[in-house]
């Protein structure tokens, strides 16, 4: 077997390792051209340019053809509490505190929002203990800003 066969068979576990880590179904089928491509490399060592093409055009008509459906069926959801995109959908979503958020020893807490952690921050400047419910107040990047759910107080999610 020659090295590009390794090469195409070691980049499709790693692609398919980002696409565990994020599930947005493109690294996804760059895993499946390079898988292609391996193929192509069993049968044909040398020819680096088809197996180039191949892992191209397998990843682009994945894409192209397959992604919207699978994107899909994980967008469909039974019953329960859902909220849209990350930084417009989160606003507003309700989640429970994992740890201390805001302390001066780790200024950066967790909460679990519909059974995600994220990094969270507090929006009063005062420590929120475990297990507080909180409110989303902003999103940067990844990191949440809340802070503590008041009494009687809705939200656009509930904390399952």
């Amino acid at each position: 077997m020659s090295p590009a066969f390794f090469f195409w068979v070691v980049l499709a576990i790693v692609l398919v390792a980002a696409e565990l880590h994020s599930i947005a179904f493109f690294a996804l089928f760059g895993a499946a051209g390079a898988a292609a491509a391996a193929i192509v490399a069993l049968i044909a060592e040398d020819a680096y340019a088809l197996q180039i093409a191949v892992a191209i055009g397998v990843a682009i008509l994945g894409i192209v053809l397959v992604r919207p459906y699978v994107s899909k069926v994980f967008e469909s959801h039974g019953p329960g509490d859902r909220i849209g995109g990350v930084h417009g959908g989160l606003i507003s979503a309700r989640g429970v505190t994992l740890d201390v958020v805001g302390s001066d020893v780790a200024p950066t807490g967790h909460v679990r929002i519909l059974g995600e952690t994220w990094l969270a921050v507090t929006a009063i400047g005062t420590p929120i203990p475990p297990q507080t419910p909180v409110i989303v107040t902003a999103v940067t990047g990844t990191t949440l800003t809340v802070r503590p759910q008041l009494a009687g107080e809705t939200a656009k999610a509930e904390q399952p």
